[in-house]
């Protein structure tokens, strides 16, 4: 196997080993998981700055020739649910809403496989205007990443002061029917005294609040265990206005602990990446926007896909690549080991 070296994370040419794979057209990998979900990110481009994914500059420009095409998008992901068994699509950036054709996206995949909840991870900027488009092209539902409601802190964090266009953007996805619209709030010393009002925010909209903890994926290299914001420190906190009660989670792959609010029926997800994590049940595989097939968050393995689709590559080719990627799907993250390497990739370039 050779290492190419293209300045982002090292790409394997050739083939992964495949030795003692079962007989299986799923995505199975060594420890017995089958990943069903399938995150594309369609740009590295973003219209904020949150300091815990994007430097203030933003992260380096992909070359559009570089860029999976609308075209591309859509047969990787047919043949994605037909030849490997994904039953989940979801589209994420950078901020998908960058891509002038996300629309033209969408349609496309949910033509080629109308039968897949298609779903997209964004920051909401500008949602307002387009939310109805995407609803008739077959987006199904969104998740919005919005950490706080203090119009201060939220400028403060993301460096631009967009929060009015966050809120419209939520307001107009709930009116075109993309529900349940989640929000996704990541766990920041900074903002953890008024998490609570976010709750309270998300309670009174309808929307399902998820709370994350931070993970070393930030552009800046600041993270540090020690400074984080634990899932048991949230809980400490939202527990001063509401009471919480345990309810689990329902679904072993899915991220989400839930939590009652005040008795229910309304809840509280908490996201523990790091101090609860549930890497053994995880059933994601990952595109990057430049073609890679990326097992995990924090492996640096990856491979080009693009380059076999631009060779003339059939489906079965292609098909064969993922299984093998994802046969050497790492056990874990291994945050807490000894020597840990946070991968080269930022969260902004590999797609939440």
């Amino acid at each position: 196997m050779t290492v190419v070296l293209m300045g982002i994370p090292a790409v394997r040419s050739g083939r992964p080993a495949r030795e003692g794979r079962p007989d299986t057209p799923l995505l199975v990998d060594k420890f017995g998981r089958v990943a069903r979900d399938l995150r594309v990110s369609i740009t590295e481009k973003c219209s904020l700055r949150c300091t815990y994914c994007m430097p203030e500059e933003g992260l380096p420009a992909i070359p559009v020739e570089e860029l999976l095409s609308a075209e591309e998008i859509v047969r990787l992901v047919a043949l994605s649910v037909r030849e490997l068994g994904v039953r989940e699509v979801r589209f994420t950036g950078g901020e998908p809403l960058m891509r002038r054709d996300l629309e033209r996206i969408v349609a496309g995949c949910h033509a080629a496989v109308p039968e897949i909840p298609l779903a997209m991870t964004t920051n909401g900027v500008g949602l307002e205007h387009r939310a109805a488009a995407l609803a008739r092209a077959g987006l199904h539902r969104v998740n919005v990443s919005l950490d706080t409601v203090d119009r201060t802190g939220f400028t403060r964090l993301t460096r631009r002061d967009r929060l009015g266009s966050v809120l419209a953007g939520i307001r107009a996805a709930q009116r075109e029917g993309l529900a349940p619209v989640k929000v996704n709030a990541v766990l920041m010393r900074e903002t953890l005294s008024g998490a609570a009002d976010l709750l309270q925010w998300c309670l009174d909209e309808g929307c399902e609040l998820r709370f994350i903890e931070e993970m070393p994926l930030d552009a800046d290299h600041e993270w540090a265990r020690a400074n984080m914001i634990t899932a048991a420190e949230l809980l400490d906190a939202l527990g001063t206005r509401f009471t919480l009660t345990e309810a689990g989670r329902p679904d072993p792959a899915a991220p989400a602990e839930n939590w009652l609010v005040d008795g229910g029926p309304a809840r509280v997800g908490i996201i523990a990446s790091v101090t609860r994590t549930f890497c053994s049940d995880c059933d994601r595989t990952r595109l990057t926007a430049d073609g890679r097939i990326r097992s995990c968050l924090f492996s640096d393995q990856e491979y080009d896909v693009r380059a076999l689709l631009r060779a003339g590559a059939g489906d079965d080719e292609i098909a064969d690549l993922w299984r093998g990627a994802m046969w050497n799907k790492w056990a874990g993250h291994g945050i807490d080991a000894e020597g840990f390497v946070p991968p080269e990739r930022t969260m902004g370039a590999i797609g939440g």
